[in-house]
């Protein structure tokens, strides 16, 4: 795992709150651990100040939510930069690629999609585009291997990629339109392509089963 540290100090704004909505919920999130257990809500916590914050973590951030559950800062500090899924530098306003590329992926076509968001975006990753509206990353297995390649943005998979079909998913994210999540070709989550192939008739199925009762 490469090195991750949080941004520059120029990139860090001076000071971090929960919005009052966020506060009441990281409160009831608290609570539902017993008196000394506080911490356990440290990453559901430092998700939603991800969320409010513009899809990453500053230094203020990890801060305030130490201090919300009474820890120190370097253990919220430890947490935030071992989970991959805390970005602790700015990230495109619209939307953070991240591309899978791991070896289902990878075999199926992920390095046209990652040459895609070097073309689109920016040519390294980690960086904002030019507008400041995307970036992205390549990351380990998203869990969606039958349906690969396939990339992640915000907390939604988009599945069942070629460069056309992800340029679209930019395209709709850039217009403020995203598709809906999930495969990008006739397929219902990770179902055969087309739709079942076996067992389609329900009776068929219960046919067999008296018979082997019967013969039983």
């Amino acid at each position: 795992m490469s090195v991750r540290r949080l941004a520059p100090k120029e990139l860090q704004p001076a000071s971090f709150a929960l919005s009052e909505e966020n506060l009441a919920w990281a409160k009831k999130e608290i609570a539902k651990y017993p008196p000394g257990r506080q911490p356990s809500a440290a990453i559901a916590i430092l998700w939603r100040a991800q969320e409010q914050n513009d899809g990453w973590i500053s230094e203020a951030a990890i801060r305030y939510v130490a201090d919300m559950l009474d820890m120190p800062y370097i253990r919220m500090l430890e947490i935030a930069t071992f989970y991959t899924m805390f970005q602790l530098s700015p990230v495109g306003k619209k939307a953070h690629v991240q591309v899978c590329g791991t070896t289902p992926c990878m075999l199926r076509g992920a390095g046209d999609l990652i040459e895609v968001c070097k073309h689109r975006i920016h040519h390294d990753p980690f960086h904002l585009s030019a507008d400041g509206n995307f970036s992205w990353e390549e990351v380990e297995c998203l869990g969606a291997c039958v349906n690969a390649p396939m990339v992640m943005i915000w907390k939604d998979t988009y599945e069942d990629l070629t460069k056309d079909r992800f340029g679209k998913v930019l395209d709709g994210f850039a217009s403020g339109n995203p598709p809906k999540p999930g495969p990008q070709i006739d397929r219902q989550f990770a179902a055969p392509v087309g739709g079942p192939r076996v067992l389609k008739d329900v009776g068929q199925g219960n046919a067999a089963g008296a018979t082997k009762k019967g013969n039983a």
